[in-house]
């Protein structure tokens, strides 16, 4: 049974998952806390971190939380920084990478379903979202 009730969520008491490549997640908003439309999270780089180039099955909105970032998006680089934010529709290869070589990068992520897949170009391997975020299923990202 789904919960009915409202969530305060405090990253600073959620551990984050590692997924590879200098990338750790902390899922937030997913089914677990009774979300059905929506997913988000945050996602904290090491210097020089990136995920590789994939797209989605739904929108998805990154806000950069601090640090300098680049988003390839369809194939245009793009420099971004604290504040700026993207949105990106269904099925446009994307990814985000650390622009520092010192400093960590985090960004705040929105997908516009509960049932986000990632698709990886590379190997065209598809996977939930949220597989992402039990150390489990997720793509080991690089």
């Amino acid at each position: 049974m789904m919960p009915t009730n409202a969530a305060v969520l405090r990253p600073s008491a959620l551990t984050p998952v590692n997924r590879g490549g200098g990338a750790r997640t902390i899922p937030l908003v997913t089914s677990s806390v009774g979300a059905r439309q929506m997913l988000n999270g945050i996602t904290i780089f090491s210097p020089n971190a990136r995920i590789g180039l994939h797209s989605h099955n739904c929108e998805e909105s990154v806000l950069v939380v601090f640090g300098k970032a680049v988003a390839v998006i369809d194939g245009i680089e793009h420099r971004l920084e604290s504040g700026d934010t993207t949105w990106i529709p269904p099925n446009v290869p994307h990814y985000f990478r650390n622009d520092s070589d010192v400093a960590e990068m985090q960004i705040f992520w929105t997908y516009a379903s509960v049932t986000a897949t990632r698709t990886m170009v590379e190997t065209g391997e598809t996977r939930p979202v949220a597989a992402e975020h039990t150390g489990r299923g997720g793509h080991d990202e690089g």
